[in-house]
């Protein structure tokens, strides 16, 4: 008879889960941000071409994939959609031990 192993989580993949969850949820509003900057354009400043410096670089790898069509960016909605995926799919802020 098959018997699963049990994996204990230690208290260091716990923190990391935890900071890869925060590090992608800034990254997420960071693309919101970009977006909204992007549509309009009297809120960009010095500010908005460091907020590039962020975004620009995951989405021009699906760009290359997925080109614009007619002026709408899909690579934004794919890339925001993926990133909303992995947020879902890690292990909760919490940990048991």
């Amino acid at each position: 008879m098959f018997t699963p192993k049990i994996v204990r989580v230690t208290a260091i993949s716990c923190s990391t889960w935890i900071v890869i969850g925060y590090v992608l949820r800034i990254f997420w509003f960071a693309m919101l941000l970009y977006a909204l900057v992007s549509w309009v354009p009297s809120l960009q400043g010095r500010w908005s071409v460091y907020l590039a410096r962020i975004v620009e670089p995951v989405l021009m790898p699906v760009r290359r994939i997925i080109p614009p069509i007619g002026g709408l960016d899909l690579s934004f909605l794919v890339v925001i959609l993926l990133v909303g995926w992995i947020l879902r799919s890690l292990p909760p802020a919490y940990c048991y031990y």
